[in-house]
């Protein structure tokens, strides 16, 4: 069935790439589709940017219901984006106003092919993994799933954390280090990578351990398999440390017993037929690039 209903999440901070909302607008437009947008994203536009926005409808946080997401800016808009669908079930699709992204890995250019193609129904839809992060045995507050990631940190210039980690209840090791970083597939292509964690395939059921800057260089990665429970109890000399989900942070006290697990629910993203994930691969990480010209 073809789409009849969006709803908007956009980048707010990329004011000289907005202008690609009007085109977007446009093409939507010669389908009759209906579009409503985030108000966050609408104020924006509308009072930064000065611009005349014609759309269904404006909506706050989640309180939307649409046949599909559309995101427009980076991963990071993405990852907005997703928190706000959560069990909805509706589908995501990506459109990156920024570099080449490996959520949102539709470019500006390509959006008018895309959307004929979403209505003669040339897409196809992947299911994505979360993970929900719970304190003695109640969700964090605010939204506790992340798509991406949930890292574990220190708090600012505070020295090392000791995280004593368990999976399904068998110890696995204590970490001292500035942080752990917990990715799903989907995660570790992000801040994960960065501190050293593997690349993992998106539906690999699997979760990724990673240690940010750890006291011993013998801490390595860990994959596990993502029906599987991590249980961490944390030391702080400052006596809090940082939970942060997707780039969501708050604080919790030393003392407090973390359970992180698979969330009851996955992240549906929308990927053009063409789009590979080792081609985004390639591209983003320059494999087989020569930079010695």
């Amino acid at each position: 069935m073809s789409p009849k209903k969006f709803a908007l999440f956009g980048n707010i901070y990329q004011a000289k790439k907005s202008a690609h909302v009007l085109r977007l607008l446009s093409i939507l437009g010669k389908h009759q589709a209906e579009v409503y947008i985030d108000n966050e994203f609408y104020e924006f536009l509308t009072k930064e940017q000065k611009m005349d926005i014609c759309v269904a409808g404006v909506f706050e946080d989640d309180n939307f219901e649409a046949d599909m997401v559309l995101s427009m800016g980076g991963d990071g808009t993405f990852l907005k984006a997703a928190s706000h669908v959560g069990k909805k079930n509706i589908p995501i699709l990506g459109i990156n106003t920024g570099r080449l992204g490996f959520l949102a890995d539709v470019s500006p250019e390509e959006m008018e092919e895309t959307f004929e193609d979403i209505y003669k129904g040339n897409y196809k839809v992947e299911d994505r993994s979360v993970l929900q992060a719970f304190s003695e045995g109640k969700a964090l507050k605010g939204y506790p799933c992340g798509l991406n990631e949930i890292a574990i940190l220190k708090r600012d210039s505070s020295s090392m954390i000791t995280i004593h980690t368990s999976i399904n209840g068998a110890y696995l090791t204590t970490y001292q280090a500035d942080g752990l970083v917990i990715a799903t597939p989907t995660g570790s292509t992000a801040y994960s990578l960065s501190i050293g964690g593997p690349v993992i395939v998106p539906h690999s059921q699997t979760i990724a351990i990673t240690p940010v800057a750890p006291h011993s260089l013998n801490v390595r990665p860990i994959v596990i398999n993502d029906d599987w429970e991590i249980t961490l109890d944390v030391e702080s000399r400052s006596h809090n440390f940082l939970v942060a989900i997707d780039g969501r942070s708050e604080t919790c006290r030393e003392g407090t017993r973390l359970t992180i697990r698979k969330a009851d629910y996955k992240i549906k993203v929308i990927k053009r037929p063409n789009h590979v994930f080792f081609h985004t691969l390639r591209d983003k990480m320059m494999w087989g690039a020569d930079g010695r010209g």
